[in-house]
């Protein structure tokens, strides 16, 4: 079974709530979403995070030509493949991203092919039913002191769904973070708490906006930093009780290497759509359970993405193991998202706060072509 074709989809929406966080705003929302397509007709979809009409050239210019003919199931053979044919210019960032879309795609036509889940693929499910958090609570134009009520009701309204966990957005200013850090946590006592500045501090601001975390018993506090400045997420974990999360923006087991041995990172969040694909989150994992951290990925886009993440969390064994099961939660975002939404026909499951592993073959999520084209913007094809 060999591939014969592989099509990319740049796919956009324009907002009717734009939002923001730390850095800046969203009016839309771009993904580009990969095609495999094999001489025995089986095909296998994926999606990339980060900008589709720059990730779309690298699939199509580069890597689509280098693997068209290749076995379509021999996964770890074609990542080696792509890595090696940009090796010397491209070890992250915009090229990973497009490997990374071509790998998911990869493994959602070969669990087709043989019948198989993604999560029976990577060794089979520990569970049947993901617990979520949901991510929300954006900054919206609004003056600070209309949007902290507004933020809070947003919270107390995903309690009232069924999710027992949420992240925060901080890193607007000192000032509104500390307000609604503290709001939050009166507003709901009970719910597990945890707070995302999308590297937005340097380390004092860090120190201060952590220690207030740990006073309001947040679970982990993402991004506190710059990605540049690992020495400095160990200063700050040396100086906090609650464990830092990172690593969206990291690539490669490579990459989480260095990241890892600083010694200041305690939950891993290698995206899948990012870091390399499903084939290269794996080996972070073993990587990160090595140094005894658990991997909770990073997740933003489509049901492509959502349902990786979800096959990998299945999958998982939490660090330490013990009898009472440590939660593995998955981020599931709440904002305005008609990509992820209106386009698929069979999507992931979510029932109060919980989702439910797919059991199809591959990803076990099904694209309405039809339904897509009216948010395609570009599309190429490369045999």
């Amino acid at each position: 079974m060999k591939i014969k074709c592989i099509r990319t989809h740049h796919l956009r929406c324009h907002l009717d709530n734009p939002f923001g966080f730390s850095q800046w705003s969203y009016a839309q929302r771009n993904v580009l979403v990969i095609e495999v397509i094999t001489d025995t007709g089986v095909s296998g979809w994926g999606e990339c995070y980060g900008p589709a009409d720059v990730i779309q050239g690298a699939v199509e210019k580069f890597y689509a030509p280098r693997v068209i003919g290749m076995d379509a199931i021999s996964t770890d053979k074609i990542w080696s493949h792509m890595w090696r044919s940009s090796l010397d210019f491209a070890r992250g960032g915009v090229m990973m991203a497009a490997m990374s879309g071509i790998d998911m795609a990869l493994w959602d036509l070969k669990g087709k092919a043989l019948g198989l889940s993604v999560s029976e693929l990577m060794g089979g499910r520990n569970r049947d039913i993901v617990p979520c958090y949901a991510t929300g609570m954006y900054y919206l134009d609004l003056p600070e002191e209309e949007l902290l009520p507004k933020l809070v009701e947003e919270g107390v309204g995903y309690a009232k769904e069924g999710f027992q966990a949420m992240k925060i957005k901080v890193g607007k200013n000192i000032d509104f973070d500390s307000k609604f850090i503290v709001a939050l946590r009166e507003a709901l006592p009970n719910t597990q708490l945890m707070a995302d500045s999308n590297h937005a501090f340097d380390l004092p601001e860090a120190i201060k906006i952590g220690r207030l975390l740990d006073e309001n018993d947040y679970g982990w506090f993402e991004e506190p930093l710059s990605p540049e400045h690992y020495k400095q997420f160990r200063q700050l974990q040396d100086k906090l009780d609650l464990p830092i999360a990172t690593g969206e923006c990291e690539q490669t087991r490579f990459g989480f290497q260095k990241l890892i041995e600083t010694g200041g990172v305690q939950i891993v969040q290698a995206d899948l759509a990012y870091c390399g694909g499903p084939s290269e989150a794996l080996k972070i994992r073993t990587l990160a359970s090595a140094n005894g951290l658990n991997m909770l990925p990073h997740v933003w886009g489509t049901q492509l993405n959502l349902a990786a993440a979800t096959h990998f969390l299945a999958t998982a064994y939490h660090e330490p193991g013990r009898a009472e099961e440590k939660q593995l939660l998955l981020e599931y975002d709440r904002t305005e998202n008609p990509l992820r939404d209106d386009i698929y026909e069979v999507s992931v499951q979510v029932e109060r706060g919980n989702a439910i592993v797919p059991t199809a073959p591959g990803l076990g999520v099904t694209i309405n072509k039809s339904a897509m084209k009216e948010f395609e913007v570009n599309g190429t094809e490369t045999l």
